[in-house]
């Protein structure tokens, strides 16, 4: 099936950052954050175009020099902290249909904060939404902790009723698992993008699994102090 479709990757990349400074040129092992989302799409065995689209001069010129294409410079209407990833993707693929006369079938966005995803886990996905038939594809991973033993406290931090009673006599090991999106891979049939505009369709929509060490996604300095842990470590894990 996927031998016959084109795949555009779209990686998003603004310069604000509030939490972490400048965080998609940061080094990571020797390279810009940025830049491990470029190779992972430019080693893909499908992806047909890797493209960034950004506002910032300097993540242009280094996305540039990692071998990504950049055809344009985000507008600042769609660079603010309300800018909606649907906003982005659909002002990406008009500027390709109606600019660049391309025509791809899926688009593939790859947040440059998920360095550790690699060309594997990209090509595994696609594989896995063809073996599905599906129109879309969300990454996501195990839940770190049991949400069953997670809850709200109130002003007073009384813990009265804290947890649901039958989950304080579980075990961990025994409680239904639980998945987050771990905002590493987003696959969607560009037809059914637009119309419904958004990624995530109300039907044939599939979750991919991937481990929570590949799901590392880079908001703070601890992230990126973990990712480069695990990264300047080589672990075998991480090649799982």
């Amino acid at each position: 099936m996927y031998e016959n479709k084109k795949f555009l990757a779209i990686i998003p990349a603004r310069a604000g950052s509030k939490r972490l400074q400048n965080k998609n040129l940061l080094k990571l092992n020797n390279k810009p954050l940025i830049g491990w989302t470029i190779e992972a799409g430019l080693k893909s065995k499908y992806i047909d175009e890797v493209m960034v689209t950004t506002d910032d001069d300097n993540i242009m010129q280094i996305s540039e020099s990692c071998g990504a294409n950049v055809p344009f410079k985000r507008p600042k209407e769609l660079a603010t902290d309300y800018a909606t990833r649907s906003q982005v993707i659909n002002h990406t693929i008009n500027y390709y249909k109606n600019i660049k006369k391309k025509h791809f079938d899926y688009l593939i966005f790859l947040q440059p904060t998920s360095p550790l995803r690699d060309e594997i886990d990209i090509d595994k996905a696609i594989e896995f939404m063809c073996k599905k038939n599906a129109d879309a594809i969300i990454s996501v991973c195990e839940v770190e902790h049991p949400i069953q033993w997670s809850g709200t406290i109130p002003g007073n931090k009384d813990m009265t009723n804290f947890l649901n009673n039958s989950f304080l006599q579980t075990r961990s090991q025994d409680l239904e698992k639980y998945y987050r999106l771990n905002g590493a891979i987003y696959i969607c049939s560009i037809e059914k993008f637009l119309e419904e505009e958004c990624v995530f369709l109300r039907n044939n929509i599939f979750a991919f699994e991937m481990s929570q060490i590949k799901s590392v996604d880079i908001d703070t300095k601890i992230d990126f102090l973990y990712a480069s842990f695990l990264m300047d470590n080589k672990s075998d894990f991480l090649r799982q």
